[in-house]
């Protein structure tokens, strides 16, 4: 055999792709120009301060030194760059931290999700390495097994003090409440996860309350609630909107007595549906959108009863089922109409937690019920950062006045009105 008909064999983790290594390059490239047109905009930003004889202040600085940030695709090797401040005494120095590359980072944030993904898919500590490997490439570097299970810990001790948060400073405009099933490791008696999402009167959405319990329980929804409550919420949203089979209702009604309820008509239209034959429900569901997407509360009422006028003599049950929760249906109409949309269903948390219930799986042994929720809570965290702010968020403070809305309009009140008040 010559040399010629020899080939080396490529041993797990020791593959040269050079693909991935155009994509390492370029992304290389695509982050220096980020970071250096980060640092551009800081300096322009600085640009008219000046020192006692008339020089810039803040200039560049040469970078730090280089250091690589473990991505999706491998390592990326980053130097950040520095600026300086003349300014030696006096006053506080002015320094640059840049937004996209974190002072000490060592890994992306996507990494940081793929980690508990993973965990919840039933990887234990000792396999991560070697799938890490698979993933990442031979260089993956600093995620080691006690890496990962110091990044557990860490992770839990997160999640508890997430859970123990002072909240005397939070006010929430709306609530979305909603049971989630998940098929991570719980608790034996706990069915779910008791999710509330918030709206902070700057249009903000926040995760609330994330503990495992049973959907339909008030106890477990009430624990919640006081918990809440007990750590400085106290006062309760203007409107909670949710399924109206949870026991959040019976629960709620004791903690906060004052707050709005509007049932969530996704839930209730597949609950309607369920009661029909699938030859009519393509035609309920169509009547039911013309009364939760009527422009005015009257028309809605006028849908409502030319609903419960065609179907109520033949399908009683599935009218029956929309009749007990009319008025909840259509609390929304007293809320800014930009927010109706937001409303109208729990699609809020549906959306948000549709990564986490379909990238869990039923693990047995190695995922304990506290590393199940600490992992859920990170991947709940990453999904946080990108919820879009509320539509109409000008009008939340509004909300939160009292200020009264009529079919989504405000009432203005006239000043001999306002005087008599």
């Amino acid at each position: 055999m010559t040399d010629t008909n020899v080939f080396q064999l490529s041993q797990p983790g020791t593959f040269a792709d050079p693909l991935t290594e155009v994509l390492r390059g370029g992304a290389r490239a695509l982050l220096a120009h980020a970071v250096e047109a980060e640092v551009a905009a800081f300096l322009n930003g600085q640009a008219d301060k000046l020192t006692d004889d008339g020089r810039q202040r803040i200039v560049r600085h040469g970078h730090l030194p280089e250091r690589e940030i473990m991505t999706g695709i491998g390592p990326v090797a980053v130097r950040c760059p520095r600026v300086r401040d003349r300014v030696v005494t006096g006053g506080e120095r002015i320094r640059f931290s840049s937004t996209i590359l974190p002072p000490y980072a060592r890994r992306s944030k996507s990494l940081e999700v793929l980690i508990p993904i993973l965990y919840l898919k039933g990887i234990s500590t000792g396999d991560f390495e070697e799938a890490l490997l698979a993933l990442l490439g031979k260089e993956a570097g600093g995620l080691s097994a006690s890496t990962i299970a110091r990044l557990k810990d860490a992770w839990s001790d997160e999640h508890a003090r997430w859970r123990k948060r002072d909240l005397s400073a939070k006010r929430y405009v709306y609530f979305w409440v909603d049971g989630i099933h998940v098929q991570a490791r719980l608790e034996d008696d706990a069915q779910c996860l008791l999710v509330i999402i918030g709206a902070t009167p700057e249009g903000k959405k926040e995760l609330v309350g994330l503990i495992d319990g049973v959907r339909e329980s008030a106890q477990s929804w009430k624990e919640l609630l006081l918990d809440l409550k007990r750590r400085g919420l106290s006062m309760g949203p203007g409107l909670a909107v949710a399924d109206g089979a949870l026991g959040f209702w019976k629960a709620v009604e004791e903690v906060w007595p004052k707050i709005r309820g509007q049932r969530c008509w996704v839930h209730k239209t597949a609950n309607i549906l369920n009661k029909l034959p699938k030859s009519q429900q393509s035609k309920v569901k169509q009547a039911l959108q013309e009364i939760w997407m009527a422009e005015t509360k009257k028309d809605a009422l006028e849908a409502f009863d030319a609903f419960i006028e065609t179907w109520g003599i033949k399908y009683d049950k599935a009218v029956e089922c929309l009749i007990k929760d009319r008025d909840a249906l259509l609390a929304f109409y007293d809320f800014p109409a930009e927010h109706w949309k937001h409303l109208r269903t729990t699609n809020v948390i549906e959306s948000s937690f549709a990564t986490v219930r379909h990238r869990t799986v039923r693990s047995k042994g190695c995922l304990s019920n506290k590393t199940a929720l600490a992992m859920i809570f990170k991947l709940a965290e990453a999904a946080e950062k990108s919820w879009r702010r509320l539509d109409g968020h000008n009008h939340l403070p509004k909300v939160v006045l009292g200020v009264k809305f009529t079919d989504g309009i405000e009432v203005v009140r006239s000043q001999a009105q306002a005087a008599a008040a």
